[in-house]
């Protein structure tokens, strides 16, 4: 097997100029993560317009409940990608193949137990969310039916992060381009033509993961090179999985707690009824193009550092931490303006309503002036991830953002004088600015002592 052998796909990491390199892996990433949201985008769309408002609110309401139950085995995508980018970053290309057999086999045994646990767990979670009575029982059968998909949706993660330990960001995105075009005519033709309105939309998004995870397997069966794959060797090697789940499990568990709270403030979303539980819908699927940005700029430092840290190159850290943040600082602006101005026509496309316009414009006017913090947050999280160190982010953020937002639910919002749906949106804005801090002090403790035991190890050497 001719490990090693570099791609037209992949990217040294670890050598030459950063900014062009980050944006070659960057910007497939953020039009990938697109086309993920343009799945769920359909679904709303769609539904909205052939289905009615309630419709559209029962298969937005779902979005915090899925994160939550599928956040814990995304984490170890996580782990997947580190584990491999500092494998590749070191040259360990025997280490390598055992990780992306490992991982591949760990996607699908998760996937497996997510069916079972959605199916189950439904009716009881949306009803302990507080779910509106009028969309409870649409919310119930869509996420039944999306969760029937959760093998493919996590084969397909699994997959993508392991080709983007080694800098492919393109293909996935040429998959994911293919797949979102069925999944936009699949809506229309069982929506309109069928009439099976939410059951529709969710036949839609798991054909559509299902394809995505053919294309991304078959990508993996036919590469030569770094992360080829061979169901015969599919086994799940120890090391491998203490490996994957030493930053796996953090990242996991940081993420599920992120999704608790935000199911928390999905729960007192849902005291304000069917128009602002539309209308946050809508604002909140338009906030993940947003956040693709976000995304594809966190994942460009947390495998740009595994790979430099993994061949030891630590004097490229500060700047691949500076150009992350630069670009999302450049990115903030445009989207801030865009809120702005085109913020409500957007929204348009969701739905006509004007009480709905109106709530979910309350949500979109403000995330989009403060989404640097956010930005900026997760690509600290990212850098931290690729330097090996999970459990320190996931400390911090849980504190910083999981425990002040379930505090500030819990004594702020309890306030009469505060009791309002724009107090639920402020607590958003103050953790992202606090933790962004908090992880800029980890970071920089890190790296010095990173840099540290380097000139000692090297001092050795030469002496």
């Amino acid at each position: 097997m001719a490990f090693g052998k570099k791609s037209n796909y992949s990217i040294d990491m670890t050598t030459g100029p950063l900014l062009p390199q980050m944006l070659r892996f960057a910007v497939p990433l953020m039009l990938s993560s697109i086309l993920q949201l343009l799945f769920n985008a359909a679904d709303l769309v769609v539904v909205s317009r052939f289905a009615g408002d309630n419709a559209m609110a029962a298969v937005g309401a779902n979005s915090a409940l899925i994160n939550l139950l599928i956040t814990l085995f995304m984490g170890l995508a996580v782990g997947a990608n580190v584990q491999a980018s500092m494998e590749r970053g070191a040259g360990k290309m025997e280490e390598l193949d055992k990780t992306v057999h490992t991982a591949m086999l760990l996607s699908l045994i998760g996937g497996v137990v997510l069916i079972f646990v959605g199916l189950v767990s439904a009716p009881l979670m949306l009803g302990w969310m507080g779910a509106p009575a009028a969309i409870l029982d649409q919310a119930v059968l869509y996420l039944r039916i999306y969760f029937l998909g959760m093998p493919a949706n996590m084969v397909y993660n699994f997959g993508a992060a392991l080709l983007r330990s080694v800098g492919d960001t393109r293909r996935p995105l040429y998959y994911l381009t293919f797949a979102g075009v069925v999944n936009v005519v699949l809506n229309l033709i069982l929506v309109i033509v069928f009439h099976l309105d939410v059951a529709g939309v969710g036949i839609a998004t798991v054909a559509s993961q299902v394809i995505s995870a053919v294309l991304v397997v078959r990508c993996m069966l036919r590469a030569e090179s770094d992360i080829h794959l061979d169901l015969r060797r599919l086994r799940i090697h120890k090391e491998k999985v203490r490996g994957i789940v030493r930053v796996g499990l953090p990242a996991g568990l940081q993420g599920t707690m992120f999704a608790l709270s935000n199911v928390v403030i999905q729960s007192s979303v849902n005291s304000f009824g069917e128009i602002v539980v539309a209308g946050n819908a809508a604002s909140l699927n338009l906030e993940g193009f947003i956040y693709c940005v976000e995304g594809a700029l966190m994942q460009a430092a947390q495998s740009f550092t595994g790979q430099n840290v993994g061949a030891g190159k630590y004097e490229r850290l500060p700047r691949i931490l500076t150009v992350a943040v630069g670009c999302a600082a450049v990115s903030s602006v445009v989207i801030a303006i865009l809120g702005v101005f085109v913020g409500e026509s957007l929204l348009g496309i969701y739905t006509q309503t004007p009480e709905v316009l109106q709530a979910g414009m309350n949500r979109l006017s403000l995330m989009t002036k403060v989404y640097f913090l956010a930005s900026t947050m997760d690509i600290m999280v990212g850098t931290l991830r690729g330097m090996g160190k999970a459990v320190m982010p996931t400390l911090v953020s849980l504190v910083g953002v999981c425990g002040f937002r379930l505090v500030w639910i819990a004594t702020v919002f309890r306030i009469p004088a505060y009791h309002s749906i724009l107090t639920v949106y402020v607590s958003y804005p103050i953790t992202w600015a606090l933790t962004s801090l908090a992880h800029f002090c980890c970071w920089f403790v890190i790296y010095r002592k990173l840099r540290r035991v380097y000139e000692e190890t090297e001092s050795k050497l030469h002496v």
